[in-house]
């Protein structure tokens, strides 16, 4: 493990930010710390950082004791920040060229650049820069001393969708690099496609960890199939399939909910065998699923 966390408690007065966090990474691996806002994620990860001091708890990483202000754990982290600048009138070359010279080993930014995919801002104010290009640069420049660990804190927030697509392009790319990342995200479907594990965080704590998709496995989250036609169709058709759990009519669809994979096919055996025309859409289960489920909160609540 690259990195492990043990019983990590933060306070701010009576309020328990932090209240007992454990996890490990293991090298090479994206893991995220999810929650919504206010869950404890900046706090935790900028107490690894050794940018807070913790009240209690144990941080180990590369096998050493974590310890604030020490030169050996910032040559081996690189860290993007929740809420981070740069001069407006500033360019992008300067600010790489810059940050490059507060570090004694540091890669090529040139080639930073063109991994990152804006080589061709480099001559651009950072005013001038759209936000997914910003988030670019600043990853560039937490990634400027060849860092082996990399925390990336909210790093698509505020992105439009096709940037935030892009980033998560750009994070597959730095892993193949053979870099380690450590992430905290509220989005779930990002979570989803980028991480290999993860712990889910609520007021504080850990309430679940592990790989997304045996998450959800494990907590047996049902898969729904809505069926809209404009034919009328009894719903009472697909209540014998061994497969549905439950069958109800919403604005003239019917939304089935079933288990396993099985329930999309039994459901299109009977709308075959009937000839019956209709439009599927079929809604996996997710980790925005799961993490409802074990907060009890409901969609309106997580927003």
């Amino acid at each position: 493990m690259i990195l492990k966390v043990n019983n990590l408690k933060k306070r701010y007065g009576k309020v328990k930010a932090v209240d007992g966090i454990s996890f490990s990474v293991k090298r090479g691996e994206i893991f995220g710390v999810l929650g919504p806002n206010g869950a404890g994620k900046t706090t935790t990860l900028e107490c690894i950082e050794g940018l807070r001091s913790y009240d209690d708890g144990e941080i180990e990483i590369f096998g050493e004791k974590m310890t604030t202000n020490n030169d050996f754990f910032k040559k081996k982290m690189g860290i993007q920040l929740q809420e981070s600048s740069l001069p407006q009138r500033m360019k992008v070359w300067e600010a790489l060229d810059f940050f490059s010279s507060f570090y004694n080993k540091n890669v090529d930014w040139k080639d930073l650049l063109v991994r990152l995919h804006i080589d061709d801002k480099r001559n651009n104010y950072f005013s001038n820069l759209s936000g997914g290009e910003k988030q670019r640069v600043f990853v560039a420049l937490a990634m400027i001393n060849d860092p082996e660990i990399l925390f990336l804190d909210e790093i698509t927030t505020g992105l439009d969708p096709q940037a935030r697509r892009h980033m998560w392009k750009t994070m597959k790319e730095i892993k193949n690099m053979g870099k380690t990342i450590v992430m905290s995200t509220h989005y779930m479907e990002e979570a989803e496609y980028l991480c290999d594990r993860v712990i889910i965080v609520d007021r504080g704590k850990v309430i679940a960890g592990g790989a997304p998709r045996k998450l959800i496995n494990n907590l047996g989250i049902k898969n729904r199939i809505v069926v809209e036609s404009k034919e009328e169709v009894d719903p009472g058709i697909f209540k014998d399939l061994k497969s549905v759990c439950d069958i109800s009519l919403k604005d003239g669809k019917i939304e089935i909910v079933g288990t396993g994979t099985d329930v999309l096919m039994d459901i299109a055996r009977v709308i075959t065998d009937r000839q019956i025309k209709v439009d599927l859409q079929y809604k996996t289960a997710n980790l925005e699923d799961v993490y409802l489920s074990l907060t009890g909160y409901t969609k309106e609540d997580a927003i």
